[in-house]
């Protein structure tokens, strides 16, 4: 499946089948978020949450990917992520595309 931020694929013309979603809801772990609280003091990479943050992004992607390859498309184009705080310490990250089907250009 190609997965893009573009909205075309070189050589292509598409059928759209519809948007398509992946997301996870992530909360901090106590011990993590006290070490990166303390690590915010003297600056540098919040290792723990760069590590949640890039677990989330795959889940979701893997969730997008999932419901565009169940409505039988070839491609996700425009892919975008976002984020949000649900609550208190959980935050969502959504990925989400348009799923198409593939027509060679004639």
């Amino acid at each position: 499946m190609i997965i893009t931020t573009t909205g075309h694929v070189p050589g292509h013309d598409v059928e759209i089948l519809g948007i398509v979603f992946g997301n996870t809801v992530r909360a901090k772990h106590l011990g993590k978020d006290v070490m990166s609280g303390l690590k915010s003091i003297v600056g540098g990479e919040l290792q723990e949450y760069t590590d949640m943050l890039s677990d989330s992004r795959d889940e979701a992607m893997n969730r997008m990917i999932n419901q565009a390859k169940q409505q039988g498309a070839d491609a996700i184009l425009n892919v975008r992520f976002t984020t949000s705080q649900t609550m208190a310490g959980a935050a969502e990250l959504l990925a989400y595309g348009t799923a198409v089907k593939l027509v060679p250009e004639k």
